[in-house]
């Protein structure tokens, strides 16, 4: 297992939480300074990352800390065109590896990570930002009951 994967917990039915609060400058000037940023982790994105090597996940992790931390850098993190989905990006050993994401602002600010995937192709696939889109829809329905 992934030592940084150690102190997840359940949050809401849908999705893991880990136990970090920090400081976010504004990202692409869409959200205010000093936003308090928890990324929390679905299921399949939990098992996504427990799945790959341990130094590639490790590394995927630490480019999430890094944005959590505050840093403004669309490389490791940017909206997708057209779409509510955003993508945590990482390359590592010549693999590229994304996570797909979205906020939810209404309480916390949440950066819900849905899925994840081994990019293989320069384009990143239409299905799957279909399946992120889906999966934030059933998620906002599922948090106003």
């Amino acid at each position: 297992m992934l030592k940084k994967m150690e102190k997840y917990q359940i949050h809401h039915k849908m999705f893991r939480k880990v136990e970090t609060n920090c400081e976010l400058c504004t990202i692409n000037n869409r959200f205010m300074a000093n936003s308090n940023l928890k990324v929390v982790y679905m299921e399949e994105a939990f098992k996504f990352i427990k799945s790959l090597p341990t130094s590639a996940g490790d590394k995927i992790l630490d480019n999430i800390h890094r944005i959590e931390r505050g840093e403004r850098n669309s490389v490791l993190f940017s909206k997708l065109e057209g779409s509510d989905i955003w993508e945590f990006r990482t390359l590592y050993n010549k693999v590229k590896y994304r996570l797909f994401a979205f906020w939810d602002t209404q309480t916390d600010t949440l950066v819900v990570a849905t899925h994840g995937i081994i990019k293989k192709t320069q384009k990143t696939p239409t299905k799957e930002i279909a399946k992120a889109e889906r999966i934030r829809e059933e998620y906002f329905k599922t948090k106003k009951k």
